[in-house]
């Protein structure tokens, strides 16, 4: 499972251009803060107040007042500064945030984003999902393609929205799928899978973009 999300979180980490502004969502995201690309400076911002937040602390070198939005302990990078949630979330509404990325429950053809709560089950809260995925400019999925064999990437969301037509990029174990106003496309897929075992571990129809690539 861990490899799974190694392969997600690595192809996620592609997608973030220098300067960018990023904020990792709890969970398999955190991960894209170990895989970022040498050659680009990329900003990550939690949404509990940091900026210049680095990967994931090294054992031993743990602080216990330097914690990502999950409550891992993380390093920082120089020139980091730390802040109160609501010049964070001015930071995020006030759409200073290049890319968000974040996992879900539930994704749609549509783009819409089921990710903070199952009906009847105790959840902490709605977090900053909503306000995230509003304000950042471009909204990337990482997640698993599917939950105990269930399919997570929907025709129609059936779990409560988080937000509505906000998601721009999915990326899963399986490939990498393109939101767009007619669907989802197939842009990029793991070779240790086909096109028709994508497309069995998904509701929503898939369109095979001509140029599909290989996400590895």
């Amino acid at each position: 499972m861990e490899d799974l999300k190694t392969v997600i979180a690595a192809r996620a980490a592609k997608e973030l251009k220098d300067g960018d502004v990023v904020n990792l969502g709890i969970g398999l995201p955190t991960m894209v803060a170990n895989y970022l690309p040498e050659e680009v400076n990329i900003v990550l911002q939690a949404e509990h107040g940091m900026l210049g937040m680095g990967a994931m602390a090294k054992p031993g070198k743990e602080d216990v007042d330097i914690v990502n939005a999950g409550g891992q302990y993380v390093s920082i990078n120089p020139g980091a500064m730390f802040f109160d949630s609501s010049t964070s979330f001015g930071i995020i509404r006030g759409g200073h945030v290049d890319v968000s990325i974040l996992g879900s429950l539930e994704v749609d053809a549509e783009g819409n984003l089921a990710n903070w709560i199952v009906p009847g089950k105790l959840a902490p809260g709605m977090g900053g999902a909503m306000d995230l995925v509003v304000g950042a400019k471009k909204v990337i999925v990482a997640m698993l393609h599917t939950q105990k064999g269930k399919t997570k990437i929907l025709t129609k969301c059936t779990l409560p929205f988080t937000a509505v037509r906000v998601v721009d990029l999915i990326i899963t174990e399986m490939g990498v799928i393109d939101v767009t106003s007619k669907g989802l496309v197939l842009k990029e897929i793991n070779p240790a899978f086909t096109v028709k075992q994508v497309q069995a571990a998904t509701e929503a129809v898939l369109t095979v973009s001509p140029d599909l690539k290989s996400m590895l």
